[in-house]
């Protein structure tokens, strides 16, 4: 500094002891602001999360409520918000407030094209939006107010999440398949999307069914498969047991039929041996994919895919018919092999697909009599394969329905023994919800007769295509998929 000028200014404006003291009141103000910064960013992230895993929470529950038979726009949303962080939720917090839940039923074309179409859920959805907001109280960002300056009394956090209704392997499913091989499935059906027999239209299906499904919890070129999605064969008539493996040998041939077989409802499980009846072609399977893979093509060494005419020069089930139709006995076995398949798999989930024309006019059976509605009866034979199907749906089992070819003609028609039942109404009720009954609107027995409202105009290929995600569950997509 000149000297001049310092000679002329007072001392007090040179005494430099005190500024150290005045930088340090400032730059302890912008550290507490910046730590509080730093803290209430990290608070909020944290928040970010919470609010992220119960809108992800609620996304899922909304997708799960829209499997529900009786689901509608007004219970997925209910079902979103019991997992949301609004007033009421299972996901509230002290530190969020003012949470707020929006959930949008959604219909889109990425999961339709998955093979779960809106109209597989009764709410005609097949997925599930929700976004959520919330506010947290700052902590330290507020104390600068006192000091005068500007600061974030709250912060506003927002979060989407989007589900989709099917899509993710989460629990091993045990798949019975009855697929009917009277005599009329030997008849040809001759639209554009077979025109082969019946009995080698519904085999081709099952097959793109089984290719769909996850054999194995997990694969590789070499690995061991663990079971995960298992499937046993059924069939009506029954066979001869010792002489069933004519299905799933090659080259394939009838077995014996012997009159119809009447198992207990809800008998214990024993698979039948020797020369007693069964309704059972292969035990539970997990041996079906080439890869140990879902879509790796099928084992043509595997039984069950033999059965299901997989192997060149193999033929498959046929049609060696019998007397006629009756198939309440095969879902009460079918239906008691699934308990017993459950039950060594703790933890897995039962399904049963049944496919056939739905006539029932059996004139035999095994200790048969005229007995009306009780089971064993040659006496309204479809309302007891209806009292069947139910039966197994009231005991955890899943059941699907497919009418192949299926008439609607009234009483008296094909459901010959009944009074009010025709088989397509038949199959309908034996489906456990209108979303699990399918009708091959394109065959050319139906005339598009027997329709499904939930799954309307679909050829038998597409069925089994449709089929294959119902034994997946909800899962997580990315947020803007149309």
């Amino acid at each position: 500094m000149n000297r001049l000028l310092a000679k002329r200014l007072p001392q007090w404006i040179l005494d430099e002891s005190g500024q150290t003291a005045v930088m340090i009141v400032f730059l302890s103000i912008l550290f507490i602001g910046m730590g509080g910064f730093a803290l209430d960013l990290g608070t909020a992230f944290v928040c970010k999360r919470q609010l992220q895993a119960s809108t992800d929470a609620a996304a899922m529950s909304g997708a799960l409520a829209l499997t529900s038979p009786n689901a509608t726009a007004t219970s997925v949303k209910t079902a979103a918000s019991t997992y949301g962080a609004a007033s009421g939720g299972q996901n509230t917090k002290p530190y969020l407030t003012n949470a707020s839940i929006v959930t949008t039923p959604q219909c889109l074309t990425t999961v339709t094209n998955w093979g779960v179409p809106c109209s597989s859920s009764a709410a005609g959805y097949n997925a599930v939006q929700v976004v959520q907001t919330a506010t947290m109280n700052t902590s330290f960002l507020r104390i600068l107010s006192v000091l005068g300056a500007a600061s974030a009394q709250t912060l506003t956090i927002k979060a989407e999440s989007t589900a989709a209704m099917r899509g993710a392997a989460n629990a091993p499913y045990n798949v019975a398949i009855i697929i009917d091989t009277t005599a009329s499935m030997g008849n040809n059906d001759t639209d554009a999307a077979c025109n082969n027999t019946r009995i080698y239209c519904a085999l081709h299906g099952a097959q793109i069914l089984l290719q769909s499904l996850s054999p194995c919890t997990a694969a590789s070129a070499s690995s061991t498969c663990v079971a995960f999605d298992k499937v046993s064969l059924f069939t009506f008539p029954n066979v001869q047991a010792n002489t069933a493996s004519k299905d799933t040998t090659c080259p394939t041939s009838n077995p014996t039929v012997p009159y119809y077989s009447t198992p207990a409802a809800g008998a214990t499980w024993s698979a039948p041996t020797g020369t007693a009846a069964t309704y059972q072609i292969t035990p539970y399977l997990s041996n079906y994919s080439a890869t140990n893979l879902a879509n790796g093509g099928l084992n043509t060494s595997s039984g069950l895919s033999i059965a299901l005419g997989a192997k060149s020069g193999c033929s498959g089930m046929q049609t060696p018919g019998g007397d006629g139709t009756y198939y309440a006995g095969a879902i009460y076995a079918a239906q008691s092999s699934l308990v017993a398949a459950q039950a060594a798999n703790p933890g897995s989930r039962n399904a049963l697909i049944i496919l056939s024309d739905g006539a029932a006019n059996t004139t035999k059976m095994t200790g048969g009599a005229h007995n009306g509605n009780t089971y064993p009866s040659l006496d309204n034979q479809c309302q007891q394969g209806v009292t069947a199907a139910q039966y197994a749906s009231s005991h955890g089992t899943t059941v699907y329905t497919i009418a192949y070819g299926a008439s609607t003609a009234g009483a008296k028609a094909q459901c010959t023994t009944d009074a009010t039942l025709s088989p397509c109404s038949a199959l309908q009720q034996m489906a456990t919800s209108a979303s699990t009954f399918y009708s091959d609107a394109t065959a050319s027995q139906n005339s598009g007769q027997c329709t499904s409202t939930a799954h309307p105009n679909l050829t038998l290929n597409q069925i089994f295509t449709q089929l294959a995600p119902q034994f997946t569950v909800a899962r997580l997509i990315p947020n803007g998929t149309t």
